[in-house]
């Protein structure tokens, strides 16, 4: 089954909207949460090389990345030609995502989670960001303490920070940046928390060490890393979103999942959380 549509004044062609992407939720549903979603996702995705990942067979599939623009990328769609980060430096022509069409294009590819790095086109980073990682039996509750932890000692260093899920099992925190390259300060940080709470935190990346304590990601810094947008869906069983959260909610423990629907919700209560 295909779908001709007008979005945005770009004519898509929309396929298998039937075709379950998770359990009981069908790429339709995941282009529709796309469009809804798309007023307060789109700012944070804005001059942002994307990095997709995508499922055509469902979360039950394969999966791939997909950083270089495919051979059948519509012309309106925007890329920049831009060199990879890192080691081994190569041009790739990535996906912005700054428009509705674009958007929903990346859906009916089944692009279910979006990526981004803590930069812009042609800025210096703009963003710093600690995934907050804990490794059983520590879990969510114990990485929401951190996350107080680390507001308190990014507060003294005059810096403001706003909570998100990961969507899967562990907290964002996202910190408004334009001091140039932050990855010494997030490890620095990191390192400093675990100093002073090494039987809760962990700075280092050795998983052997990570039982029972949160891990401070730090290394999401490092211009070449990306992490997952806020609002993007995460695959996995069951449809859930990583998703702003409140300071209060964080202080209460407890978070809930939450799914497209949840996210579309507090979006009409609370408007966007994050700073864009």
């Amino acid at each position: 089954m295909k779908l001709n549509v007008d979005v945005g004044g770009q004519s898509l062609t929309l396929s298998n909207l039937d075709k379950e992407l998770y359990p009981a939720f069908t790429k339709g549903e995941v282009i529709d949460y796309y469009v809804r979603v798309a007023p307060v996702l789109l700012p944070h995705l804005r001059d942002r090389p994307a990095t997709r990942i995508r499922f055509p067979n469902g979360v039950g599939g394969s999966s791939f990345f997909e950083k270089n623009a495919p051979s059948h990328t519509p012309a309106w769609v925007r890329t920049e030609r831009l060199a990879t980060p890192g080691g081994r430096q190569e041009f790739l022509d990535f996906v912005v995502i700054d428009d509705l069409p674009t958007l929903v294009w990346c859906a009916n590819l089944a692009a279910l989670e979006l990526h981004v790095p803590q930069w812009r086109i042609g800025y210096e980073p703009d963003l710093l960001v600690f995934d907050l990682d804990p490794g059983p039996p520590a879990g969510l509750d114990e990485a929401c303490r951190v996350a107080l932890l680390l507001r308190a000692l990014l507060a003294a260093d005059g810096l403001g920070s706003y909570p998100k899920t990961s969507g899967r099992k562990g907290l964002h925190l996202y910190v408004p940046w334009a001091g140039g390259d932050p990855s010494e300060y997030a490890r620095s940080a990191a390192v400093r928390l675990e100093h002073d709470h090494p039987g809760l935190v962990l700075s280092r990346m050795d998983k052997r060490l990570r039982s029972g304590k949160v891990f401070v990601d730090w290394s999401q810094n490092n211009p070449s890393k990306t992490t997952v947008a806020p609002y993007s869906l995460r695959a996995g069983p069951a449809p859930l979103v990583s998703a702003p959260v409140t300071w209060d909610e964080v202080s209460a423990g407890g978070l809930p999942p939450f799914t497209p629907q949840d996210v579309l919700d507090r979006i009409d209560q609370l408007g966007d959380l994050l700073p864009s």
